[in-house]
C-alpha cells in the first residue's frame, strides 16, 4: 500500500521561505514521476510542480517558476518543494502526488495522471 505523507507547512509572513517534504512508503519512488499540487480555499486543486523519475526534468507552474523548486531524494524516498518569496496568494493546502506508471505523464497538470495522493499540508502566508 502506497502512502504519501506531506510535512513542512505552516504560517509564515510574506517573503518567507518554506520547504515541504513528501515521504513515500510502500513503494520506492525511484521509477516514478512525482508532482505537487495546491488547493486554495474554494478552488480546485492546481498543479504547482513536477519532476521526472530520473530527476532530470522539472516543470513549474508559471506563477511559481522563479520562486519554487522541486527536487527528489530517492535514497530517502522523498520529494521536496522548496518555496521562497512566499506571497499571500500561495496560501493553500499542498499535496504531493505520484504516478503508478513508470512513464512521465502526458499532461503534468492533469490530476488523473497520478494514482497516489497525500493528505496535504497547510501553507498560510500572511500579508
Amino acid at each position: 500500500q502506497v502512502q504519501l505523507v506531506e510535512s513542512g507547512g505552516g504560517l509564515v509572513q510574506t517573503g518567507a521561505s518554506l520547504r515541504l517534504s513528501c515521504a513515500a512508503s510502500g513503494r520506492a519512488i525511484v521509477n516514478y514521476a512525482l508532482a505537487w499540487f495546491r488547493q486554495a480555499p474554494g478552488k480546485e486543486p492546481k498543479f504547482v510542480a513536477g519532476i521526472s523519475a530520473n530527476g532530470r526534468d522539472t516543470y513549474l507552474e508559471g506563477s511559481v517558476h522563479d520562486r519554487f523548486n522541486i527536487s527528489r531524494d530517492n535514497a530517502r524516498n522523498t520529494v521536496y518543494l522548496q518555496m521562497s518569496s512566499l506571497e499571500p496568494e500561495d496560501t493553500a493546502v499542498y499535496y504531493c502526488a505520484m504516478r503508478s506508471l513508470r512513464d512521465s505523464p502526458s499532461a503534468w497538470s492533469g490530476r488523473r495522471e497520478y494514482a497516489y495522493w497525500g493528505q496535504g499540508t497547510q501553507v498560510t502566508v500572511s500579508s
